[in-house]
């Protein structure tokens, strides 16, 4: 068989099977892990943050979500790269900063395991608020946004539940103009009482309109 239309057939593989190992890659292919390197270098292949960046993935295939961050199973990869940028990438783009408990949410892994690579970097900057570490963008131009978004997030701790959540960003998508307070008031009406605290800690941590405030009109 031709060394083309192997390599054809190993990236529908690939494609098919979304992830694998540069040692799967090698067996597909018939050769040595350095030329697999080069040929997924030629695909502009990403690799995984997590599980040591074992697996990659054709550029093609992740659906990345908002924050960047696609997993597939329990295998993450992100528009930022390795573990470092994405971590570095999550707080710079976040409006009021990540704690290491939500940037673990967000990444789908334990704190402890990459709690390490915060240590004294350069682009961050580590302040507590209520007890725990928060990160933030160590550049001017992103710090005073962010640490004012903690502020209001820290103001009323409580976030809406997930049905609490859905029923509010149904009644903003359907009245995109409304103010805060009124948002509230209408889902009162629904049978869903929030605060306006909770649904501008909401906007605050998901980076929802963040220009909108309790009282806005």
């Amino acid at each position: 068989m031709a060394a083309e239309t192997i390599l054809q057939k190993v990236q529908a593989r690939f494609r098919a099977r979304k992830v694998m190992t540069v040692a799967e890659l090698a067996l597909q292919m018939r050769c040595s892990p350095r030329t697999v390197h080069r040929r997924l270098q030629a695909w502009q292949a990403i690799h995984s943050y997590n599980k040591n960046g074992r697996y990659y993935a054709l550029p093609s295939v992740p659906a990345f979500d908002s924050y960047g961050l696609w997993r597939y199973r329990d295998i993450g990869f992100s528009r930022y790269g390795n573990l470092t940028d994405t971590l570095i990438g999550l707080v710079y783009h976040s409006q009021a900063g990540l704690s290491a408990a939500e940037l673990g949410e967000l990444l789908g892994m334990e704190p402890h395991s990459f709690l390490w690579l915060f240590r004294n970097h350069p682009a961050l900057t580590r302040e507590k608020h209520q007890g725990r570490f928060v990160y933030f963008a160590a550049e001017s131009a992103h710090y005073p946004r962010q640490r004012e978004g903690r502020v209001i997030m820290d103001a009323g701790a409580r976030r809406p539940s997930d049905s609490e959540v859905i029923a509010i960003l149904v009644e903003t998508i359907k009245h995109p103009g409304s103010s805060i307070e009124q948002l509230c008031r209408n889902l009162k009406k629904q049978g869903v009482a929030v605060t306006e605290q909770a649904v501008v800690n909401l906007f605050a941590y998901h980076g929802l309109d963040p220009k909108k405030t309790a009282r806005s009109r």
